[in-house]
This record gives C-alpha cells, structure tokens and sequence, in this order.
C-alpha cells in the first residue's frame, strides 16, 4: 500500500513516500549527490556502481568525537553549498547525517533513506539528530530536517527478527501514545516480528502518520512531542548499562515495561484498561524476540543503571521526569521528586521488569 505525504515544519515542508522498490528508482537519480551510508550495505552500493562514504553503525560513531573525520571526508570529496547529501541506513546512520548536513557550511540539504523498521516507522521524520559525546548519550544534537524521505520497506526483507521487533516496539509506543483509534489500527495488522511485508508498509504508514501530528503541533519538543519520551527515560538506562548490547527499540519496550510497574507502585490501577493489558503482553512478545534479553539484563549492574536514570537529560535540577500512564490509558508527562522514596520505586520497577526476563 504505497503511501505519500508530507511534513510541515519551521524550515518548511518535506515529502515523505513509501512503496517498495523506490530506493532502486532514486539510485538512478544520485548524480551530484554524496551518499553516506551504513557500512554493512556496502556490497549492495558497490553492486550496483554506486559510490558512497561508508560508516559503522555503532554507537562510538554517533558522536561528536568522531564527527570531524566524516566531515573532512565530505571536504575532501568536494562536497559544497550546493550538494546533496544522500544518508542510506538505520537511526545512527540518520543522527550523523541530520547532524553534519545541519552544521556542515552552516548547513546543506540531505535526503534520507530508512534501512531498518525502526527508522522507518519512527525515527526518519522529526528532523532532530542525537549526539554522543563521552559518556553522555544523546547529548547534543540539532533540527534539521530532510527535504525527502524515500521508504522502500523491501529493504528489511533480510533482517533479523530482533531488529523487526525494535522496530514495531516504537510504532506501538508512538501508535499507544496518538491515543485509542491509533493503537488499534496499529494492531488490525497483527504485528509481529515475523509479519509479512504488505502489512509491514501498513504499521509504517500508520506509525508515521500518528508521529505526524506529534511533530508538527510540537516541532521543539516543548509540550505533546514530550509524550514520545515513553519508555525512553527507564530505556535508555537499560540500553546504556548492557554497553548497548541490547538493541535501543527492545530497551525501549523494557522501559514501557519499568513505566507501567512504577505507575502499579504509585497506586495506578490498569485492570480496567484493556489497551494497557495489550501493550504490555504486545511489549512483552516483541522483547522476547530478542534472544540474549535475559541474560543481558541479568549481567548488568543494578547500580549502572540507576546512575544512569538519575542522568537522564530530561531531568530538572530538583525533580525526575517521567512519561507514565493514567488509569485510562493516557500518556502524561509526570515531575517526580528527587528523593528516597520516588528513586526506591524506580529501582523495584527494574528489578520487577529484569525479573520477568
């Protein structure tokens, strides 16, 4: 079910398409563009004649220590005011690209091509890049949206299933966060990390179209964008401690899955929310896709995590903040206060989640 629409945002408006075979269509058009690109598709651009400037898509390279090289690269390959840059990969392929087109002779426009689910039904639009630097994830970043997003969902017909399962994680957090018409659309398809591909194009359409709306009314990231953050908070906390062995999309999942035992904890009653039941053994299915889970979480240190939470840049000075769930299935934005009481909950809630993996 080919998909097109686009995005309104402060710079201007860009083109979102989805359809199956549309990233052979655009290779035929890269005259006078630069492509960055995941390492691991290297045999596939090489294939077919095309050059690139590749990257490993790890972690260390989503950072503001390794962001020179690349950019000297560029330099050295002649890339100008006026080149495009083409980025072709998942999330750390896209935070680099987004980063360096936005800074890169103060700025230069860039077309991006999603390669995994979960850039495809989450993070290709919004225009924001996340940056490392040392320790602190996520720390910097700008907006800088592309001018074009080319989806080809065929591209993800070789990956494995826990990367299929980080992806539809993040289309049901974003699909449960639009509210109740969205949530259950999004589970008309049957998602699972093994459904077929007709039906994969429409949990990308649906995923992106309920993003839409969080974008576009919130751009910055000031108020409703905020709601996002569900399971990242407790996420990120996991995803940092297991040294990124767990895929960020699963740690996500565990995150909803810490957010929904702290809100139990706080007195919040779910049993009369049947959307609340769904996400969680929906959460609970996908995470279990991912076959090391277990022991990743059973080897890392409690303490590592906590840290960690405490750390998260979304945090005031004198207060934690968190996304949560109401007894009616609402998302809301919650500031928690910085004592013994709310940090002994947040860590029952991972020790309750870690527990049932």
């Amino acid at each position: 079910m080919p998909a097109s629409f686009s995005i309104q945002s402060a710079s201007g408006s860009y083109d979102v398409s989805v359809q199956q075979g549309s990233f052979v269509t655009l290779l035929e058009q890269v005259e006078g563009a630069t492509i960055l690109a995941d390492e691991f598709l290297r045999p596939l651009l090489v294939n077919a004649g095309v050059p690139a400037t590749f990257v490993q898509a790890i972690e260390e390279n989503k950072s503001l220590e390794a962001s020179p090289l690349l950019i000297q690269q560029m330099r050295a390959a002649g890339v100008n005011r006026q080149t495009r840059l083409i980025a072709v990969g998942g999330g750390i392929v896209q935070d680099i690209s987004a980063f360096i087109a936005s800074v890169y002779m103060r700025g230069i426009e860039w077309t991006y091509v999603p390669t995994t689910v979960l850039s495809m039904v989450d993070s290709c639009i919004g225009g924001k890049s996340s940056i490392n630097v040392g320790p602190y994830k996520n720390l910097v970043g700008t907006f800088h949206p592309p001018v074009q997003i080319t989806i080809d969902p065929a591209l993800i017909t070789t990956l494995p299933q826990a990367d299929r399962a980080s992806g539809l994680i993040e289309a049901a957090k974003i699909c449960f966060c639009r509210g109740e018409d969205a949530f259950n659309e999004y589970l008309s398809f049957q998602p699972s990390a093994s459904m077929p591909l007709a039906d994969l194009e429409g949990v990308i359409n649906i995923s992106l179209l309920s993003k839409k709306w969080f974008i576009e009314i919130d751009e910055f990231d000031k108020k409703e964008r905020l709601l996002l953050n569900f399971g990242h908070t407790f996420g990120h906390a996991i995803e940092g401690a297991t040294h990124f062995g767990i895929p960020h999309g699963i740690a996500v999942g565990l995150g909803i899955a810490c957010a929904l035992e702290f809100g139990e904890m706080a007195g919040t009653e779910y049993s009369a929310t049947p959307a609340v039941r769904y996400l969680r053994d929906h959460i609970a299915n996908l995470v279990s896709s991912c076959p090391d889970v277990g022991e990743r979480l059973q080897a890392m240190s409690l303490q590592d995590v906590l840290d960690r939470f405490r750390s998260d840049k979304k945090h005031g000075k004198d207060f934690y903040t968190l996304i949560l769930v109401s007894e009616k299935g609402a998302v809301e934005l919650r500031r928690l206060p910085k004592d013994n009481q709310t940090i002994a909950r947040v860590q029952q809630a991972f020790e309750r989640v870690i527990g049932k993996f």
